[in-house]
């Protein structure tokens, strides 16, 4: 790895949205579709209405000034008829919620605000052209843009969609990510421990935290501190995934094989080394079109890395343009000190107005961490952080 390649925080940033692609696009059946980004405007395909529409059970008539209050009932029309019927001035029909109304009635009128006797309907209640009706295309019409490109297909959108008929949708198709886990110390919760050991707990975090965001095509594989065994591993990785997250082996041990690996594939390195606590040996290549984290072993520095990094590479490969990690400027209620200038990010909770700083700060503790809901980002080169100040904070869930 070229140490040379350690960019700033906010170069970091940027890199990861210029190197991330959008993924492919794919026509998929409307259910299917839920909660992915549309890759291309959708254009109404008819009117919504299609037709002048009663808005609620009761009369649909035909009104001028001197026809006001009664009217003679000449018809009912259901919601499903395809009746065409004209009426004169002063006539009225029967009709319900949905149905098509006559095509020169100007108003309905509720069953509530009137009476009927011997075919005549008489009514209480203040006449307006078009009252309660919805009229043909109200809501769309025809050609217009239903839903832009890059929104979110929710469950609004995806009923509005069938409204129109609409069964299939071109989308940004979810990644295929992988997780490798390297490590000869790491032992699978639930066996027991030998000396030397610890549980490995990076992959089922990682997964998890995918998981919450709706991804769900994920793979992992375990590799022993090997380096023919990590090249392996990472090639098939590479060959048949969009995104590899690499837990570990990326540092400059006699044991870290993770670099010397991608490199030899001709994976092209993005960056090495973020200026950041946790965190620092983060590694950003991209291999034809298969991107790839190498995060540092340690958990807290692992998740500190794949909130702000891995997270928001994720949302652009799916298609969604407006995703910015959620950052709030709140006010520290605790003071404190930083030990070096780089920037760095701390486990933290928000009550939506102030900001504490939670103890356990190690990269390697996730006790504190499992409490927090915030990452508190103290800039480089500043050292002291007094209570009362102002502090960015990104927030996490």
């Amino acid at each position: 790895m070229d140490k040379n390649f350690m960019v700033s925080i906010e170069e970091a940033m940027e890199l990861v949205q210029h190197t991330t692609p959008f993924g492919c696009v794919k026509k998929t059946p409307l259910l299917a579709a839920l909660d992915l980004f549309l890759a291309k405007d959708i254009h109404a395909p008819i009117n919504m209405p299609p037709f002048h529409q009663s808005a609620m059970d009761g009369y649909a008539v035909l009104f001028d000034e001197t026809h006001q209050n009664d009217f003679v009932l000449v018809d009912e029309i259901k919601a499903g008829d395809n009746k065409q019927r004209i009426l004169n001035i002063g006539e009225a029909v029967r009709i319900f919620t949905g149905a098509p109304t006559p095509p020169n009635a100007n108003a309905v009128i509720m069953q509530e605000n009137t009476s009927v006797k011997e075919n005549v309907l008489t009514i209480d209640d203040i006449l307006s052209k078009n009252k309660n009706i919805r009229l043909m295309g109200e809501q769309i019409q025809q050609n217009q843009i239903a839903l832009q490109k890059g929104e979110k297909l929710n469950p609004a959108a995806i009923g509005f969609l069938a409204t129109l008929g609409i069964t299939e949708v071109e989308v940004y198709n979810k990644p295929k990510i992988t997780i490798v886990v390297t490590g000869n110390e790491l032992a699978t919760p639930g066996t027991s421990l030998e000396s030397g050991q610890i549980y490995e707990s990076n992959a089922i975090m990682l997964q998890s935290a995918l998981l919450k965001k709706g991804f769900t095509n994920i793979s992992i594989t375990k590799v022993k501190d090997d380096y023919t065994a990590t090249k392996e591993s990472l090639n098939t990785a590479i060959q048949e995934n969009d995104f590899v997250l690499i837990s570990g082996g990326i540092s400059v041990g006699d044991y870290d094989f993770v670099g010397k690996a991608l490199l030899e594939l001709n994976t092209e390195q993005i960056f090495y080394k973020i200026k950041q606590k946790p965190g620092k040996p983060m590694f950003l290549g991209k291999n034809n079109k298969t991107i790839i984290f190498a995060l540092p072993g340690n958990p807290a520095s692992a998740l500190t890395c794949y909130y702000i990094y891995i997270e928001s590479a994720l949302q652009k490969f799916i298609g969604n343009p407006a995703y910015q990690k959620n950052t709030i400027d709140h006010i520290l209620e605790n003071d404190y000190d930083k030990k070096g200038i780089r920037g760095e990010f701390l486990k933290a909770n928000t009550n939506g107005t102030g900001v504490q700083i939670l103890g356990s700060q190690s990269s390697a503790m996730l006790n504190t961490f499992a409490k927090a809901n915030a990452l508190i980002y103290l800039n480089e080169g500043v050292r002291t952080y007094k209570k009362g100040e102002v502090v960015k904070t990104f927030l996490i869930d």
